[in-house]
């Protein structure tokens, strides 16, 4: 029986997880940041929720989920590579989700960002630099060097994608999907 209640409130627990997800793109689509105002309540609502719906698992299942969105994304922020903002989004979901379903979302989040990034390089027309930029890469990986500040994610004239929209778009899906029974 305890089982039962806890399939049921599972729902209201995603629904959070959507709703600070969207408030969330929206301030990265508008502003490029997403504020500690979003996310710092966000992992705390997650923890308690979880822990009030779930007991002690559900606890140990947030604090995990918070713990590995941290950890995962952490060097990512420390390279440059991704904004403050996005790595405690992905904290406050993984608190909301727990570990295993954030680590689906995390996966798909990137197969997102990448599609966002294919059609801006078309949008913006510049196929043939992305080319040439990702070919200077590609040798400086072989000859071990550093590519240069031309392909640097800190050029201002770099193509940049919201990581935060990505995860949001990732993480509504994954309730559409959900809600429609595709996924479990």
């Amino acid at each position: 029986m305890p089982d039962q209640p806890e399939a049921h409130l599972k729902p209201l627990i995603l629904a959070g997880a959507v709703l600070l997800s969207v408030v969330a793109g929206w301030t990265d689509l508008r502003s490029r940041r997403i504020p500690n105002w979003l996310t710092v309540p966000g992992l705390l609502i997650g923890v308690t929720a979880n822990t009030v719906l779930n007991g002690w698992s559900g606890l140990k299942a947030s604090l995990l989920g918070a713990a590995i969105g941290l950890a995962l994304l952490l060097p990512f922020v420390l390279l440059r590579s991704l904004g403050a903002g996005d790595w405690k989004l992905a904290g406050a979901l993984g608190a909301f989700t727990g570990p295993s379903q954030l680590m689906d979302l995390l996966l798909g989040s990137v197969f997102v960002a990448g599609l966002m990034a294919v059609g801006l390089v078309i949008y913006k027309g510049r196929v043939r630099q992305t080319m040439r930029n990702i070919g200077h890469i590609l040798l400086s990986l072989v000859t071990f060097r550093l590519p240069g500040s031309r392909v640097s994610l800190d050029n201002p004239d770099s193509l940049k994608v919201p990581y935060g929209v990505a995860l949001a778009l990732t993480v509504v899906l994954y309730g559409v999907a959900r809600v429609w029974g595709v996924v479990a």
